[in-house]
This record gives structure tokens, C-alpha cells and sequence, in this order.
């Protein structure tokens, strides 16, 4: 069984809190607010199964409850399917259903957190492929999964409202190819939703992820 990891090629590392953000500043003149990302905040997932909400701890994993608060505000995880569900072990998400955009995300990884917290059931965790190369895709703890403490698998929220949503998400793809029928790990990195909605039309995915108080 595969453990979760960031699909695909990396490429050059960069790593940068706020790229977009840096892209803008060379078109405008007006000087961005800075943004305090709470301790401690919540994001309302509407899924095509259903809604659930995600709580988020920064004293868990202080880098990785950041990027996620950044990808919540460019609503970066609208639209984006749930590419890689295993019943009784994960579901992934966080390929931008723009492949323009997520080529530009995947390359600005976050150094690594100490885990401080264990691959429980309803926790959120980023994937990786190796030290300090979290970007945008997560994975949700279908089960309790000892063995990605053991691989160094960093906790940084969990499911505290429809935790049964989850588990709804369409697995009959199995896994990614080649070892599964489902999609084909580089073309997801490369055609995000382009590839996957033609040719995995019953996938689930997100309509919208927001803050909420």
C-alpha cells in the first residue's frame, strides 16, 4: 500500500510564504495588510457527499496550519477533486483544478514541523516526498494510521463536524495507476482537472471551502 505522498516530479525548490502575493506587488502600488493567521481557526468544507468542518491548531503543526489558512483565503481548494481515496486509509486532495496555478503552488514548499500529534482518524495531514516538501496536497485520516507517524506524516487539523462525509468519497478508481485504476499520478500534477473530470467523472470533489467562525 502506498503511503501518501506529493504526486509527480519535484522541480526546483522555493520556498516563500506568500508568492502570489509577491506577484501582485509588481502590479500594485498598494501595500498588502499583513495577515495574522489565528491559533486556532475553522474552514467549512461543501463537498458533492455533504459538508464537513475542519479545525485547524497551529500549535500542531505552526507552518503547515499557515499554508493551509493561505490556500483557504485564494480559495485554492475550490473545485478540486478528492483524486486519491482508499477506504479505511486516506483521502487526498489539493490539486488546484487550474493546472496553471498548481504548477506555480507545488513549487513554493514549507519546511517541516515536528509532529506533535499522531495520524488519528479525521486528522489532516500535507503529503510529502521527502524532508520540507509540503505544498498544497493533503490527506484526510480515513482510520487511525500508525505507520505514517512512523513516516513522519505531520497532523495539523482535524474533522470536528461530518466526519461520516468522508468516508462517502468515491473509491471504485482504487489506487493511483499504475498499481490502481485510478488517475494517473503525473497527469494530475500536470492537467489537474482537465485530466480528472473527463476520465474520472465520479470523483468527488469540493464546491467550496471557507472560513468560518
Amino acid at each position: 500500500m502506498w503511503v501518501p505522498v506529493i504526486i509527480g516530479v519535484m522541480r526546483n525548490r522555493r520556498f516563500a510564504a506568500l508568492p502570489v502575493l509577491c506577484l501582485c506587488l509588481a502590479a500594485c502600488s498598494k501595500k498588502p495588510e499583513k495577515v495574522v493567521v489565528p491559533e486556532v481557526y475553522r474552514a467549512k468544507f461543501e463537498t458533492t457527499q455533504g459538508d464537513f468542518v475542519v479545525e485547524v491548531t497551529r500549535a500542531w503543526s505552526p507552518r503547515g496550519a499557515d499554508r493551509f489558512h493561505e490556500l483557504l483565503r485564494m480559495n485554492y481548494f475550490d473545485q478540486g477533486r478528492f483524486f486519491r481515496v482508499l477506504p479505511g486509509f486516506i483521502a487526498q486532495f489539493g490539486v488546484n483544478k487550474d493546472f496553471k496555478v498548481h504548477d506555480i503552488w507545488r513549487e513554493y514548499m514549507i519546511l517541516d514541523d515536528p509532529r506533535t500529534q499522531k495520524n488519528l482518524r479525521g486528522t489532516l495531514a500535507f503529503a510529502q516526498s521527502g524532508p520540507n516538501t509540503r505544498a498544497t496536497e493533503v490527506f484526510i485520516n480515513l482510520a487511525d494510521n500508525p505507520m505514517l507517524d512512523d513516516q513522519g506524516f505531520v497532523p495539523f487539523a482535524k474533522i470536528v463536524e461530518g466526519m461520516d462525509v468522508p468516508d462517502k468519497f468515491y473509491s471504485g478508481y482504487g489506487e493511483l495507476a499504475p498499481q490502481g485504476k485510478g488517475p494517473d499520478a503525473g497527469r494530475v500534477e500536470e492537467e489537474a482537472n482537465e485530466y480528472l473530470v473527463p476520465r474520472f467523472p465520479n470523483l468527488d470533489y469540493i464546491k467550496r471551502a471557507r472560513f468560518v467562525q
